[in-house]
């Protein structure tokens, strides 16, 4: 592979340029991959564009760019404070929950990324997948049991959003229902992909406390959970260090695992592949999770990576303090990797999770997994003549730029007396 920071296809020039693309609008949010393939016509691999607010940075489309950018953290790295724009940043700017400096593992570098991100593989790794599946399968029974009997659901808030919720909560030792517990849930979806209306900001302070209060109450009666391990983990964070953690690994785990299941049963319900008998089809529940993660996959784009140092990238001058927002959607449809538009269900060398030495550590992808898998082969066990209820082609997608899941997803089904 060639390196992506010496290869020259398009003009240099600073992301403020008046061709800059708007990551705004109807289309990016309905239609993104038609989006992404004008702007790599137009612009070759690096992208010049604006944020809200007209503040402007750098989409990085490519596969070989992406992979370059997060593997070299010498030249782009995730301390946000080097971004050259701050002068510009509104007090109440709606990306700030994604690119304000925090304590947290997402924004350390080096030895200290090293010490936080092995607290949270120990405190991952000590999660049982058996147990998790176990849990997951309980949880989906019990959702589930709540609709059947009508022959009707919506998906998306009744099912896809709510198992992830509620089985990250329980491995972090908080209840799984209740109105502090939803509460929380519902801040961080406004903290990371704020609907119109919605305070990003107060939402991402409200997570905080809450969890504040949880570090408190197992530093106090530590269980068998992730919080308790990360405070008893040799490393000595501090319970706000724990606080900060948390919140990247609630947030990381719940919305975009949400995405996943939905996505996924999206695709089972409409691809012919699939739908002629999905749970004897042609193609298997884990091929569709790992195509969906490829052509639809939840976190579309991440804030992000700034640069070190003046540098080159697919052609682009890039200044010290440039904001690099990593286009992880548009790198897993990069044409370079599919010439013939054709992607193979198999091949799991997505960037779905980013890459290098900030992506979501181990064993964080397994149990997502774990938590996607479980609910797509429930729901279709226990559901098996389930259909969409309304023609595919008027499903409609969130709003969101950053985030890749459907408003909702009706479904119709012969009705189960419990």
């Amino acid at each position: 592979m060639t390196d992506p920071s010496s290869a020259q296809p398009a003009p240099t020039g600073c992301p403020a340029h008046t061709d800059a693309v708007r990551l705004a609008g109807l289309e990016y949010q309905q239609t993104p991959s038609q989006l992404y393939r004008a702007m790599r016509r137009e612009h070759g691999a690096v992208a010049p564009v604006l944020l809200d607010g007209d503040i402007p940075a750098w989409l990085v489309l490519g596969y070989s760019e992406v992979t370059y950018v997060t593997s070299h953290d010498e030249l782009f790295a995730r301390d946000s404070r080097r971004w050259n724009q701050w002068e510009n940043i509104p007090a109440d700017w709606p990306l700030l929950p994604y690119v304000g400096y925090q304590p947290s593992v997402l924004f350390t570098e080096g030895d200290e990324h090293r010490r936080r991100a092995g607290v949270i593989t120990q405190a991952l790794e000590g999660v049982d997948q058996f147990e998790l599946a176990r849990n997951c399968q309980l949880i989906a029974d019990r959702l589930i049991a709540d609709f059947a009997g009508s022959g009707q659901a919506e998906l998306m808030t009744g099912y896809a959003h709510a198992l992830p919720m509620r089985a990250v909560v329980q491995m972090c030792g908080m209840p799984t229902s209740g109105e502090d517990t939803q509460q929380l849930v519902e801040d961080l979806r406004i903290s990371l992909d704020a609907a119109e209306g919605d305070d990003p900001v107060a939402a991402y302070g409200r997570v905080g406390e809450r969890l504040r209060q949880l570090v408190k109450d197992k530093r106090e009666s530590p269980g068998p959970d992730v919080t308790s391990r990360m405070l008893l983990d040799p490393a000595g964070l501090t319970d706000e260090e724990i606080v900060q953690d948390l919140i990247s690994v609630i947030a990381a785990a719940q919305q975009p695992t949400a995405n996943w299941i939905c996505n996924t049963l999206r695709l089972l319900l409409t691809d012919e592949r699939f739908a002629v008998n999905v749970s004897g089809g042609r193609l298997s529940v884990g091929e569709a999770l790992n195509e969906a993660l490829w052509l639809d996959t939840p976190t579309q784009n991440f804030i992000g990576r700034w640069a070190v140092r003046d540098t080159q990238l697919g052609g682009r001058q890039i200044r010290a303090g440039d904001c690099l927002v990593l286009g992880l959607a548009a790198a897993n449809t990069d044409p370079q990797i599919w010439p013939e538009a054709h992607v193979g269900a198999e091949n799991a060398a997505h960037l779905s999770f980013s890459n290098g030495e900030h992506r979501c550590p181990y064993p964080a992808p397994l149990l997502a997994d774990v938590m996607a898998r479980t609910a797509v082969e429930t729901l279709l066990e226990r559901l098996p003549d389930l259909v969409l209820s309304m023609e595919p082609e008027t499903l409609t997608w969130r709003p969101s730029i950053w985030m890749r899941g459907l408003t909702a997803l009706p479904v119709q089904f012969t009705p189960v007396v419990q």
